[in-house]
Order: structure tokens, then sequence, then C-alpha cells
């Protein structure tokens, strides 16, 4: 199963690569990032090999001259280069805030499928741990698109409608902000000092009329 997929992998990205890339690759943003995405489950599955071949070599097994730990060592150093080239150029063209979130959902979703296949730990995992995985994963992805879909939002408390301003203020008990009270404290004076200069004026009125 592996094989066939580290087999569709290659095929499609020489397809992205070759074809579709100098067509598309200034215009549409899924080219580049899905080439940085099904290759990097290849080099996660690489690195993930080269992890153990160094084990081993610590335990003192003859790693070295098995040619599969050269191989993964040749595939990882590839990998990387191609993933490298072709995120740079789709960060050059695009928006960051939009490279970001697809880059990271789709390569998670390669490396997840790639590692289902290579290790097959979903065979033995319960079904409500696969249910909580995959809400965690599409909790991180709704999260992750909200971060980068309202970043530059300057959204405050001054923002919400007065209603929901003082609904807030009686679910939590809490007091009046000092802005609040200084605005309340300018309004009662200010009617204060109408009320005075009216009472004044009227004073004034009637001493006149006496």
């Amino acid at each position: 199963g592996f094989v066939v997929f580290a087999t569709l992998v290659v095929i499609v990205s020489l397809i992205l690569i070759c074809v579709v890339g100098p067509r598309h690759g200034q215009t549409n943003i899924l080219v580049y990032i899905t080439i940085c995405s099904v290759i990097g489950a290849l080099s996660v599955s690489c690195v993930k090999g080269l992890g153990i071949a160094i084990k081993e070599l610590f335990a003192g097994k003859p790693v070295l001259k098995h040619p599969l730990s050269w191989i993964l060592l040749l595939s990882l150093t590839v990998c990387v280069s191609t993933q490298i080239n072709y995120l740079n150029r789709a960060l050059d063209i695009f928006n960051t805030s939009i490279v970001t979130p697809i880059y990271y959902v789709i390569f998670t979703t390669s490396v997840l499928t790639c590692s289902a296949i290579l290790f097959k730990e979903w065979q033995h995992m319960a079904a409500d741990d696969i249910i909580g995985t995959f809400s965690g994963f599409l909790t991180i992805i709704v999260g992750i698109f909200l971060l980068h879909a309202f970043k530059d939002v300057n959204f405050t408390l001054a923002n919400l409608p007065l209603s929901l301003r003082k609904d807030d203020r009686a679910a939590n008990g809490t007091l009046l902000s000092t802005y609040d009270s200084f605005n309340d404290d300018e309004e009662s004076s200010a009617c204060l000092g109408e009320m005075q200069s009216t009472e004044s004026l009227s004073a004034r009125r009637n001493g006149s009329l006496s």
C-alpha cells in the first residue's frame, strides 16, 4: 500500500511540476502548495525511517551497509529541497495569510494519509479515538483559518453594541469601567450645570421683576 501511495505521489508531483506548474502556477495558489504538501508526506516518512536507522546505528547494528538508509537520505534531501523551492515560489506570488492555512491543511492531510498507510495505526484505534482525532484536526483547521482571516480586524469591546455590553456587565456582575464612569460623571456634571444656570437665570429674572 505504501509503495502504491508513494508512486502516486511521485506521478502527481511530476505532472504538477512539469505540466500544470508552468501554465497555472502563477495564477492558481493550489498548484505550488499541492506540490509541497504531497512531497512533504514522503519527507516525513523518510525522516521517520532515518530516525529508526540512527537508533539502530547507536545500538551497534550495521545500518550503513544497508542501501535503504542511503536511499532514505537521498530521498529526504530531494523532497526537502523541492518543498522549500515551491513553497518560496508560492510565498513570493501569493499572500502569506492565504498560503499558510491552505498549506497547513493539505500538508497535514497528506501526512496523516501516508502515516495511516505506512504504519497502519488506524486499524488499532477505537471508534471514539478516531472521532476525537478528526475532531481535533478540524478544530485546528478552523482555528488557523479564523486567525488568518481576521488578523487584520481591530475588534475591541468598544465595537460591541451598547446592549451587548450591558448584558455582559450584568452577567459578569462587574462594575462600570473607568471610561464609562468618567462619561457618566461628565453627563451628570453637565446636567447639574444646566440646572444651576437655569435656576440662576430664573432668579435674576425674578429679581429684576421685583
